[in-house]
C-alpha cells in the first residue's frame, strides 16, 4: 500500500500548476492533502475528483477558506471518521480517520502554535487529545498517522535550529509531545529508514528559501510500533512543486 500526503496550500491553486499531474505520478492508493482552503465542503462541484478514487472531505466551519483536508483512496474505507473523539478539532476540518481491514489511517494538519505562539495552548491540548484517541483506535487494530504535523522533531529536522528556538513549530512544547508521541508506541518511518539524511518538506516563501534550501521537515508519516517492520519506504519528493510543501510518501507491506 501506497500512501502520500501533500500540504497543498490552496486547492484551487495548486490545480492551476501541475497538482493533477502530481497525484497521477505518485500513485498512491491512499492520498491526503491538507491546507485545502475551501469555504464548503464540495459535494458534487468538487474541484478535483480524481478517477478511480473516493473522496472525503471537510472543510473549517469556523473561518471560510482556512484548513480544510481530503482523502481519496482507491479501496473504500470501512469507516469514515472526522476530527478526533467526539468530533474535537472538525470545526476547523482538521482530520479524517479512514478504516480499513487491518489497520487506521490518520491524515491530519494539525494546529500551528501560531504568532506570538498565541495558540501553543491549543496545539498542546490537541497534542493530549490525540493521544487518547489513538489509544482508542490501538484497542481495535494499528495506526498510520501521517500530515503536515508543524513540528520539526530535532535539530536536523530544519536548516536554523539555533535562531528558531521558542519559534512556532520548534518550541520545547511541541516537540516534548512528539517524542511523547513517538514513545507511546509510533515510529518516524522517514527517521527510521534515513536515520543521518537532512531534507526538508516545507520553505518560507520568504528570503527564496527553497532556492537556499532553508527549510524544515515538519510533514511526517508516523505508524504504530508493530507495523514498523513492515514499512518498505518513506520518502519526501522536493522533486515536486507549486506549494510551499512538497508531498511525502509511505510504503507499507500490509
Amino acid at each position: 500500500m501506497k500512501f502520500v500526503c501533500f500540504n497543498v496550500n490552496g486547492l484551487r491553486a495548486i490545480l492551476q500548476k501541475d497538482f493533477a499531474q502530481t497525484f497521477q505520478q505518485m500513485d498512491a492508493d491512499v492520498f491526503f492533502i491538507e491546507e485545502t482552503k475551501l469555504s464548503e465542503e464540495p459535494g458534487l462541484l468538487s474541484p478535483f475528483q480524481p478517477e478511480g478514487y473516493d473522496a472525503f472531505w471537510t472543510v473549517s466551519k469556523v473561518r471560510k477558506g482556512y484548513s480544510g483536508v481530503a482523502a481519496f483512496t482507491r479501496k473504500r474505507p470501512l469507516s469514515v471518521r472526522y476530527g478526533l473523539l467526539d468530533g474535537k478539532y472538525d470545526e476547523e476540518g482538521r482530520i479524517i480517520t479512514l478504516e480499513f481491514d487491518n489497520y487506521f489511517f490518520v491524515g491530519a494538519y494539525v494546529p500551528n502554535a501560531g504568532d506570538g505562539l498565541k495558540r501553543l495552548d491549543f496545539r498542546m491540548q490537541y497534542e493530549k487529545d490525540l493521544l487518547v484517541y489513538f489509544s482508542s483506535l490501538e484497542k481495535k487494530k494499528p495506526v498510520i498517522y501521517g500530515g503536515d504535523l508543524n513540528v520539526a522533531h530535532h535539530p536536523i529536522d530544519l536548516k536554523n535550529p539555533k535562531s528558531n528556538e521558542q519559534n512556532p513549530g520548534y518550541t520545547i512544547e511541541e516537540r516534548t509531545a512528539m517524542t511523547a508521541l513517538l514513545d507511546a508506541g509510533y515510529v518516524d518511518t522517514f527517521r527510521y529508514l534515513h536515520p543521518e539524511e537532512i531534507k526538508y518538506s516545507w520553505w518560507s516563501y520568504r528570503f527564496h528559501a527553497r532556492e537556499n534550501n532553508a527549510g524544515w521537515r515538519i510533514d511526517y508519516f508516523l505508524v504504530s510500533s508493530s507495523l514498523a517492520s513492515h514499512v518498505v519506504s518513506a520518502e519526501i519528493h522536493n522533486e515536486f512543486f507549486g506549494s510551499d510543501h512538497c508531498p511525502i510518501s509511505l510504503e507499507v507491506d500490509l
